[in-house]
Order: C-alpha cells, then structure tokens, then sequence
C-alpha cells in the first residue's frame, strides 16, 4: 500500500510472490543515493517522543552518511530517552556491538532488545583494547538535557543553534536534510546490504 493505493499483489507460488513483492517494495519503500554525505540532519517526526522510537531516524539513515560524518537526529519535541526502557539505557548507552558482545558478562542482566537498540542507534564500529571507535558521529538535538546525552555517549547539539534553512540545498557540499526521517529507508546504489 502506497498513499492509501494497492501498489501491487502477488499470488502463486511463495518463493517467487515474495521476490517479487520484495522488488517492488525496493523501489517504494527506499531512497536510493549515489553518494555518501558528511552531515545528514534528519528531523524526527512528531510521532516519535522518544529516542526509542526517534532512533529510527539513524536506522533508516546510517548507510548513506560518509566514514567519519555526522548524523544529526533533530528532535526538538524528545525529551526522554525510552519511556519503557530509560532506566536500563541511563545505565548502558548507547554504544557500537562489539562494546556489548565482547563483554556480555558486564551486560548479562540488559535485555537483549535494549542492547540491540542501543548498537542500532550508535551503529557500527569496533571496540578494539578497551577503545570504541564508531564510524560516525550521533548527534542528538532534543529536549534531553546535555548531561543526560553525553552521559548515554552520544554527541549533543542544541536544537536552537541549529537553522535547518542553512542545512539545505547542500547536497553537493556533501550536507543533507531528510524531513520526516525515520519513515524510509536511505541507501547507496550499488551498494549491497
């Protein structure tokens, strides 16, 4: 269903219904890039009130942001982290896999959800000697106190400092605004999953 419309239907065998269906949601449901950008500011719906949910603004945009780049989750109207699992994600961060998997023992008491959204909203990296090395930068610009973002380990902006206006029409400069972020799926042409 696209825009209230069937987009298609595929009836037969179940293998080749479900390729088809999969192509077809491919050139729906993503965005496809032909280039990495350094700075990407997605501005987080209303819809999502927490970071749990306003995560899916790096999700949805992690592939398309440069080594080394930032991404900026701009949500003025988040002011807590998860309203269901803050107090575990106060305690752990937000951290890339490796920070978690090697080193279960110290995280065995987290639920397995709350580890993976944690990675999932850092994204990747390695934790090589005791040092995490993200790819990127997470940039949180919310109602979440600086203390409390920098104290999950992820970067804090001042949502008043940032003028989304100076963000766009920049994409040749390597700087990208996505609205409504979170909802569709960004990704670099050619580049396989």
């Amino acid at each position: 269903v696209k825009e209230g419309q069937l987009a298609g239907c595929f009836i037969g065998d179940p293998l080749e219904s479900w390729a088809e269906a999969a192509k077809l949601s491919d050139k729906l449901h993503i965005v496809y890039k032909d280039k990495a950008y350094k700075t990407v500011l997605g501005i987080a719906p209303q819809m999502y009130d927490d970071l749990w949910t306003a995560g899916k603004v790096m999700y949805k945009l992690e592939p398309i942001v440069a080594d080394g780049g930032e991404l900026i989750i701009y949500a003025p109207h988040v002011s807590e982290i998860s309203y269901t699992h803050g107090e575990h994600l106060d305690r752990i961060g937000y951290h890339v896999r490796d920070y978690f998997a090697k080193q279960m023992d110290k995280f065995r008491d987290v639920p397995g959800g709350v580890m993976a959204h944690s990675t999932h909203v850092r994204g990747l990296g390695t934790f090589e000697d005791g040092i995490e090395k993200p790819r990127i930068t997470v940039t949180l610009a919310s109602s979440i106190s600086k203390e409390r973002t920098e104290r999950v380990a992820l970067n804090y902006r001042d949502y008043h400092a940032i003028d989304i206006g100076a963000y766009r029409n920049r994409e040749a400069e390597g700087v990208l605004v996505v609205d409504h972020a979170g909802e569709v799926l960004h990704r670099l042409r050619g580049i396989d999953p």
